[in-house]
């Protein structure tokens, strides 16, 4: 009996000893290209604070009885958060199935929890890091309160990891470089844009309105306003059960790719 508990706890450190491994990895490429991975973002969200909320935010005035300048500060946070999360793990590893590298990992004793847990791990603090430098950049422009620390948190957190396990799935699907972008471009952007940044749903009319629910960038997006600014167009329960949902499916789907190597295995 105590030799099968030794055996167990061995493993799980071996698999905690994997799973620090890839995370650290995936840090120092961030950290190693950080005029990629972290300038470019900070640069373009800077951009948009200048235009969107200081030159044309002064003539729109306020949306939902806030200031504009204060009303988008949540959506050009979660936007980058959601672009650098997935595009960190959709190029990493589809990079590393490119360098045929990955499969070592497949071949390795570590259990599939650990590939996809390591490598989504790396894109959400990627998204994390992108997210608290644009927080800082809106300081220059407003100020910014958090009356919700928790909930605030928690919609970054939930939504940089689906964004992860969406990029995941794209890189594994993913046959060459080109096919990384497809989805960034013209599945992705639009969503986000259509997703409540710059303006509350109920502007809409109601056909677009009802399309915009069907939006799950939508729900992140006003959780998160709601975690700065305490005003949201959608119940908090409804956001976070839809991002769990999220969570789950494509947490699932991942690792079933990986268990049955689809697009990895030669």
């Amino acid at each position: 009996m105590n030799t099968a508990v030794a055996k167990e706890l061995t493993d799980h450190q071996r698999n905690l000893v994997a799973l620090g491994t890839i995370v650290r990895r995936e840090i120092n490429r961030i950290l190693r290209i950080w005029g990629q991975t972290l300038v470019p973002p900070a640069i373009t969200m800077s951009l948009y604070f200048l235009i969107f909320g200081g030159l044309i935010g002064s003539r729109v005035g306020e949306m939902d009885g806030i200031r504009y300048m204060d009303f988008i500060v949540p959506g050009l946070v979660m936007m980058s958060v959601i672009q650098n999360s997935y595009g960190n793990i959709s190029s990493s590893f589809f990079g590393a199935k490119f360098g045929r590298h990955v499969e070592e990992l497949l071949v390795s004793p570590m259990p599939n929890w650990v590939i996809l847990g390591g490598y989504v791990a790396g894109a959400v603090l990627r998204g994390l890091m992108v997210g608290a430098i644009v927080l800082v950049i809106a300081m220059f422009f407003t100020r910014v309160r958090i009356p919700h620390p928790l909930i605030t948190f928690a919609t970054v957190l939930l939504g940089a990891t689906i964004f992860s396990l969406a990029g995941f799935v794209n890189a594994v699907y993913a046959k060459k470089f080109d096919d990384i972008a497809i989805v960034p471009t013209f599945i992705l952007t639009p969503l986000t844009y259509l997703g409540g940044v710059f303006y509350s749903v109920k502007l809409l009319p109601p056909w677009a309105e009802a399309m915009t629910h069907a939006n799950p960038i939508f729900y992140m997006v006003n959780a998160f306003r709601y975690g700065l600014l305490g005003v949201s167009d959608v119940p908090m329960w409804v956001a976070f059960t839809l991002m769990l949902a999220f969570v789950a499916a494509l947490g699932s789907l991942g690792l079933w790719l990986l268990k049955r190597g689809v697009g990895l295995r030669s």
